[in-house]
């Protein structure tokens, strides 16, 4: 039977708690309403300390808490006053005979089991910090909302204040509805990151046969990727790395979902620079359009600008250092969306203070770069699922394929190229030269095409800053993946590249390597590619 006995008075409540934040101040407004308040352990104890009457849960069930408490709410007296459908003739019956009494509010959130793996508990500590109990209350509660509060989050503990003074102890079925919703989300997260610490770290899975994702929701956005599409925030429930999601906003208006989006591309490709020198990173639309290191802040920023000013026009800015008035001056210059740095200073807070669109994100520390994780994109019909591209390359491990061994210079310009390249959407052509892209080629369908681009781009580059000649002259060129014919490598020749790195693995490799050699050029594999869809 499902009959809306809607508002329920509460009589007595039920008080399980790990976190305390809010319980003394909930017990008191209850005890104003004349509930009786039925807990466990320590959560008996904090209400007591405050001066609150409290019945302990072994005088509702009769039985003591045994097993280290792993059994004290398992029972029948604690579950069918929960459970029971209060019209139902035979439910109220067997209360009669067992002497079962009604629970009519249940207040519980669960053993800190994420927050113990975080800390690096042993096995057994994780294992015993697996709450039972409180997950079987909670779902008791929420089947039963039709007479049963359940309140998991302390965040709504006022609402629950409020709801009772305006009804004379009560609460509504609409309440009680939102409550049980909240209730299933809450285990249901729980048991995903109970489910994912087995899979991971107890069994070292890489893909388990059941991947149960879940995560909270921070915020709701404007609107998605195009006005008529709907998008919201969410954080991963579990433990996680902080990133853009987790960065404090100074100022300027609401983040949107492509803001969100390309700040995300920026902070990761300047994550890769985090213990290098002073690097500014330009994003447009998740592409990078400009990268350099420097000396100071202010030198790479206006390396990086000068790679592509027309692209940066609007674009997201992340840099590796504390921002400094300088830079947050010649930053001021141009119209940008978003700047993400670590940290900032006086000055640069003061300058950016007079830009009331530009959203300025601090992140503290960098994310790893080198961190593992999974990757999730959803396609018709199903998910994929891999690891993170964290792949990294060093001198080391380059090969060198040519007569012409690189110079050490070379050598430094092919690795930013390829630490930028493996950034770019693919297809992807970066050049590189002293520290800063001279011109990028993007998102093409064929590598020729990607190569062209970016030599036009450096060109262009030239025009409008006045230099002698572009900067791909004398520089290195990164290809995320092999050249699958020699056209791609000869347009890098005629933009003046004098240096190659790819990670190599054509069938054609030998006629590749040959006009590179025809051509001078010094050119090394990584054998590791890096494709960005």
């Amino acid at each position: 039977m499902t009959t809306d006995i809607s508002p329920v008075k509460i009589t007595r409540a039920l008080l399980s708690v790990s976190d305390k934040t809010g319980l003394v101040e909930l017990g008191q407004a209850l005890a104003r309403h004349g509930v009786d308040l039925v807990s466990t352990g320590g959560t008996a104890k904090a209400l007591r300390d405050a001066g609150l009457a409290v019945r302990d849960i072994s005088d509702l069930t009769g039985f003591p808490e045994m097993m280290d408490g792993r059994v004290k709410t398992l029972h029948p007296k604690v579950h069918g006053g929960l459970l029971a459908v209060r019209d139902n003739p035979e439910h109220v019956a067997s209360m009669d005979e067992h002497a079962i009494a009604l629970i009519d509010l249940v207040v519980v959130n669960l053993y800190p089991f994420a927050a113990t793996v975080a800390k690096g508990a042993d096995r057994d500590e994780i294992i015993e910090n697996i709450d039972i109990g409180g997950p079987s209350m909670v779902r008791s509660a929420a089947k039963n909302h039709a007479s049963v509060a359940i309140v998991t989050d302390p965040s709504d503990y006022a609402e629950l204040i409020e709801a009772l003074d305006a009804n004379a102890g009560a609460t509504d079925l609409a309440f009680r509805r939102r409550l049980a919703a909240k209730a299933y989300s809450a285990t249901a997260a729980y048991d995903a990151m109970i489910s994912q610490w087995f899979a991971f770290a107890d069994q070292q899975q890489t893909f388990p046969d059941l991947l149960a994702v879940t995560a909270n929701r921070r915020e709701e956005l404007r609107y998605g990727e195009n006005p008529h599409q709907k998008a919201a925030l969410y954080i991963p429930s579990g433990p996680h790395a902080r990133g853009i999601a987790q960065a404090e906003q100074l100022q300027g208006k609401e983040l949107s979902y492509n803001n969100y989006n390309d700040a995300d591309a920026a902070l990761e490709l300047v994550s890769e620079f985090r213990d290098g020198p002073p690097t500014v990173v330009i994003v447009k639309h998740a592409n990078p359009c400009g990268v350099a290191s420097a000396d100071t802040l202010i030198e790479a920023y206006q390396a990086a600008l000068a790679c592509d000013s027309v692209s940066a026009f609007g674009g997201i800015i992340a840099v590796n250092r504390p921002l400094d008035g300088p830079t947050a001056e010649a930053i001021s210059g141009i119209f940008t969306e978003v700047v993400a740095a670590p940290d900032a200073d006086e000055d640069a807070r003061e300058i950016f203070a007079k830009k009331k669109n530009l959203r300025l994100l601090l992140t503290g520390e960098l994310p790893d770069p080198a961190r593992p994780g999974m990757m999730l994109k959803s396609i018709a019909g199903g998910y994929l699922v891999q690891s993170r591209d964290n792949g990294g390359v060093t001198r080391e491990m380059l090969k060198a394929v040519t007569k012409r061994q690189p110079t050490e210079q070379e050598l430094t310009d092919c690795l930013f190229a390829w630490t930028v390249a493996k950034h770019v959407k693919s297809n992807a052509i970066v050049y590189a030269k002293g520290g800063s892209t001279a011109g990028i080629g993007a998102g093409q369908m064929n590598r020729l095409e990607s190569a062209r681009i970016a030599a036009w781009k450096a060109k262009d580059a030239a025009e409008k800053a006045g230099w002698a000649e572009p900067r791909t002259i004398g520089s290195a060129v990164a290809s995320d993946a092999f050249f699958p014919f020699a056209d791609g490598l000869l347009a890098a020749v005629e933009a003046g590249a004098t240096a190659v790195i790819q990670p190599g693995g054509s069938i054609r490799d030998e006629e590749v390597i040959a006009a590179a050699n025809e051509a001078g050029l010094a050119m090394v594999f990584t054998g590791m590619r890096h494709f960005r869809h």
